[in-house]
């Protein structure tokens, strides 16, 4: 969908500095964009030649950048900003679609043109938003679509309290044994999931440690084995060292926080590092320690002294799995009061300030790789000939910058698919180019 501006089809970038999202350094130059993909990329500041002919629209950007569309590789489009987790459940599944709706067009508003879902409050409410945003009736990213997580009796996500089980007081479903997990599997895929995400380690805020494992090999063993029936992609929430293991073990491809993960787990990850991803999903660990008091996580609380303990192990275990050559990618499980949807980009400043990352390795951690856990790698992510129109007009130097990512007045232009979904302001010189 296109804002208002009607500026849609195709499009020239002239006058612009390229961040391609391949690590080189950005340079000036020129992007044609024909229909939903980008037709050339030209060194330089000399116009293409013919452009403007022929019904292409000319953009001068006047030196702004020009980059690959971000990527949230731990997306929750149905997490609704809500002051903590039973809110979320809880909301009736009518305001939830429509809510989930809101959300994904926040995301796409702060420049995210793509992302990994990474859980689903109810079973399908991420495969009816992928499937409304693929068909172009509603605004959002490119969405890959997950149910709710799998999880084990007094794991996370059984949040039916001991005296009235009921399964939908549970933001996971709960299973115990492999046949159960079998027929869970098949059921999401019924429903139309891309993923399949078990929750293989506890959470602090929910009383199962993070440290702790619960879910069985057998089990695991059995999700794996429905999912790749299937060709669906498996992901986990893997706090603990035993859960990364286990991910490893049986290709779990996408491991979301990993915040435990001892020196085994962290060879077993390097010797398989092509075939995972993992999104450490920081800014829940900072915002849960230290910005949560307003809704009743005081600092200083048990709870939150757990989170910083966990949130030093998991800043040190991300540097070591970078220096390892470990992809890891932004996504902070976005979607609470505390953690809003629409502020996503502030991860790569976090991984700027406090994993080491030079501000070029974050940004790709936001875009090349973003394509790749997107199952798009060849496609996506990255500003070249014949890859997907996924673009963002920049006001400034995200490289000398990156926080001007966050600052939506900054993003002039936000194009996915080849079309507008924020069009910039064309000048009276610029609109002549166009005549």
């Amino acid at each position: 969908m296109a804002d208002d501006n009607g500026v849609n089809g195709n499009v020239t970038f002239t006058n612009v500095r390229v961040l391609d999202g391949s690590g080189d350094h950005p340079f000036t130059g020129e992007v044609v964009v024909q229909g939903n993909r980008i037709r050339s990329v030209t060194r330089g500041s000399s116009r293409i030649a013919g452009a403007g002919a022929g019904g292409q629209t000319v953009i001068d950007g006047m030196g702004a950048t020009l980059m690959p569309g971000l990527c949230d590789a731990h997306l929750h489009l149905s997490w609704n900003n809500a002051p903590g987790i039973d809110p979320i459940q809880m909301m009736p599944p009518e305001e939830h679609i429509l809510v989930t709706a809101e959300m994904a067009k926040l995301v796409l508003d702060a420049g995210f043109t793509s992302g990994r879902g990474a859980a689903a409050a109810k079973p399908r409410l991420d495969v009816v938003i992928r499937n409304f945003i693929n068909q172009g009736r509603l605004p959002g990213p490119r969405y890959t679509a997950a149910g709710p997580e799998i999880t084990t009796v007094g794991g996370l996500g059984d949040a039916a309290p001991s005296h009235i089980p009921h399964e939908g007081l549970n933001l996971g479903i709960v299973v115990s044994g492999p046949e159960e997990v079998r027929r869970v599997v098949r059921t999401l895929i019924k429903y139309g999931v891309d993923s399949i995400k078990l929750n293989l380690s506890g959470e602090e805020l929910t009383g199962m440690k993070a440290e702790e494992t619960p879910m069985s090999e057998e089990e695991v063993a059995m999700a794996a084995s429905e999912a790749r029936a299937r060709n669906k992609v498996l992901a986990a929430h893997a706090r603990s060292a035993g859960s990364v293991k286990q991910c490893v073990r049986h290709g779990i491809q996408n491991i979301y926080h990993a915040s435990y993960a001892d020196e085994e787990a962290l060879d077993m990850l390097e010797a398989n590092k092509d075939k995972h991803f993992v999104a450490p999903g920081l800014a829940w660990l900072i915002n849960t320690a230290r910005h949560a008091g307003d809704y009743g996580i005081k600092p200083g609380s048990p709870v939150t002294i757990a989170y910083e303990r966990e949130l030093e192990a998991a800043v040190e275990t991300c540097r070591k799995m970078h220096r390892r050559g470990i992809r890891v990618l932004i996504g902070g499980d976005y979607g609470f009061a505390w953690t809003p949807q629409g502020t996503n980009a502030k991860d790569i400043e976090t991984f700027v300030d406090l994993l080491g990352f030079s501000p070029m390795e974050a940004i790709l951690a936001a875009t090349k790789y973003g394509g790749e856990i997107m199952g798009m790698g060849s496609e996506l992510g990255q500003i070249k000939p014949g890859y997907l129109a996924d673009l963002l007009l920049v006001d400034g130097d995200p490289v000398a910058n990156v926080r001007i990512l966050q600052d939506k007045t900054r993003l002039l232009a936000i194009m996915k698919d080849g079309k507008f979904h924020k069009a910039p302001k064309m000048n009276e010189q610029r609109r002549r180019l166009t005549a």
